[in-house]
Parts: C-alpha cells; structure tokens; sequence
C-alpha cells in the first residue's frame, strides 16, 4: 500500500520505517528541506531520530504535492498547532478515499478543538482515525515491543489502521472511544511536565507518583465531562501513555519539566529542547477546558501558573500540599 507520513520528527521518522518494515511503499515528508537533504544524502534523521537507518526506497520529499500523489493513506504526524495548517494544505491534492491517520497528541490553541476534529473541518470528506499509546520513537524504530490503540467513529476503519500497522514487535489493539483517546493523549503531556518539575526540585519518587496518580484523576475528570468513556483512560492510551510520558528518559515533556524545576526559565527550555514539548500548549488548553466544563485540576492549574504567570516551581508545589483537605475522590 502507498503511505506517506507527513512531518519528519522522531515519530514520524520511526512510523515510516515502521511502515516500510510491514511492506508498504512509504514517502516522508517535512515542509523543510534542510531537513530533507541530510536525510537523503545519509539515510539516517541525526537531527531527530540518530542511529536509526532509513532505507534508501523510502522516498523523502519537501514537496507535498509530490508526497502525497497517489497514496491510499496519510499519516499525520506533524505537531499539533501545525496539525491545521497542513490539512488545509492537503485540499485540492488528496482523493476523499485518502484515509488521515493522525499521530499528533494536544488540542488546538484557540478552539480547544481535538486533533481529528481540526482535519475534518479541513477535510470534511476523508476518513480520520487516530493511532495512540505508549509509544516512544526512540524504541519503535529499534523494534521494541509497543502496543497502542487504533480508534475511529467507524470499528471497520479501526480495524483496517490496526491492519496497517501491527507486526510482530508493534501490537495495536483497537479502541471505540476516539474522544477519549485523543483526550487522553493531549493531557498525559501536562502531567509529565509536573513530574518533571518535581524531579527538577528534587522531592523524590513520592512526590512524581502522587502526581501521576492524582494527575490521571484530573485527566479522567475532565475527559468524562468531555463525554469521554472512563475505561479508556484506564488502557494503553490513557494510564499506559501517562507512565511512559511520565517516567521515561525519552521523554521531552519530562526533560522540559526537570529543567524549569531546576529553575530554568520556559523561553530557555524552549531554545534548548530543539523539539516541540506539546506540554506547554497542552497546559493552557488544559487549563481552558478546566474552565469551561467546570472541572477541578488542580495539579494542572499549578502547571499552568508555572508556565504563564511566572510562579516558582517550589511555590506551586508548596500551594499543592496545603490545599484544604478533603477525601480522594477516586473517579467511579
């Protein structure tokens, strides 16, 4: 089958070796082609994803009428503010029987709107399913064992995006809850970051587990008020991702955290992350979605002055533990 993946990061750098590896004629695309020309030249993303060859007949392109001609499906694995812009960018140059796989985890700055949402208002008539989990680039591209969920309105499409990507070493079980999995995937991100801070403070595995705990209580708060179903977030794309998010060294929303915890400023972990930390953005929509369904996140609340109101970390730990006491409250 012709895929093309569209955004060359370390996700998108991994699934098209991923998709080639299951037989299929893969394109990959990046809307830069200082990034493209290195790739060619030396098969292999140093910027992204280093150590890992790229085979020389996956084709890499900057031109995306080019990468996307004739393909059955499309992978979308740009960041998630860029999700909007490169659909739009598809009309005109993909069939609507062109199946949109979206990769990309946050909502969008402004509209709050989910992933999947955004490319049907773009692309009204093309079918969009969603692939999410625990699932680091790094590992899937050594072929490490990963499971994750494929989801989508329609179970037969679900199944037909499980089909296009399951091998031996990567396990893709199918989910019905495409709110609740792309809900999932957005907030697991504000979460890492708070575990990051708490590592960058240097308060212990106590504190980074009630985070993760009491995190994944605010997650499922929100998502059901969302009309998200409260098993999802208890599978692969809900508490799997957030641990991996949460603790893993690969992790750039856990690296960012531990560097504002150290008391580096936001603008500086910015600049020196060299990739995108969907946390940050993910934390303000969070914090809005908080705000319009009436929803209490606390840990997310806290995040989000960290990140736009310039409160020490060590503060915003210190209002987290004096809160007014009250039972756990674990979601039902």
């Amino acid at each position: 089958m012709r895929v093309t993946v569209l955004g060359a990061g370390s996700w998108g750098t991994a699934l098209a070796v991923l998709l080639h590896k299951n037989g299929h004629k893969v394109k990959l695309w990046s809307h830069e082609e200082e990034q493209i020309i290195p790739i060619v030249k030396e098969h292999e993303n140093k910027r992204f994803l280093p150590g890992i060859t790229i085979p020389e007949v996956i084709g890499c392109t900057a031109d995306l009428f080019e990468a996307v001609k004739g393909v059955k499906a499309i992978v979308l694995a740009v960041p998630s503010q860029a999700v909007r812009s490169v659909a739009a960018n598809l009309k005109g140059k993909v069939d609507d029987n062109v199946i949109l796989i979206n990769v990309a985890k946050g909502f969008e700055n402004g509209t709050l709107m989910r992933m999947s949402e955004v490319i049907r208002e773009e692309l009204p008539f093309n079918t969009v399913t969603v692939l999410s989990g625990p699932s680091h680039a790094e590992e899937v591209a050594l072929g490490l064992p990963t499971t994750v969920v494929a989801t989508a309105y329609n179970p037969d499409m679900a199944e037909w995006t499980q089909d296009l990507f399951i091998n031996d070493d990567f396990r893709v079980y199918t989910n019905d809850d495409m709110l609740g999995v792309e809900v999932a995937g957005a907030l697991k991100n504000i979460i890492a970051l708070g575990c990051g801070i708490s590592a960058g403070l240097g308060l212990g595995d106590n504190s980074q587990a009630a985070i993760l705990t009491r995190g994944l209580a605010e997650i499922i708060r929100l998502g059901k008020a969302m009309g998200a179903k409260e098993a999802t977030f208890g599978g692969l794309a809900g508490i799997g991702d957030l641990v991996v998010t949460c603790g893993s060294k690969h992790s750039r929303n856990r690296r960012a955290g531990i560097m504002l915890g150290e008391g580096k400023s936001l603008d500086y972990v910015l600049e020196h992350m060299g990739m995108v930390v969907e946390g940050v953005s993910a934390t303000q929509n969070g914090y809005a979605l908080a705000k319009k369904y009436k929803v209490d996140m606390p840990i997310t609340e806290g995040i989000y002055h960290i990140l736009y109101d310039g409160v020490e970390p060590k503060a915003a730990m210190r209002e987290l533990m004096t809160r007014t006491k009250t039972g756990e409250h674990i979601p039902r």
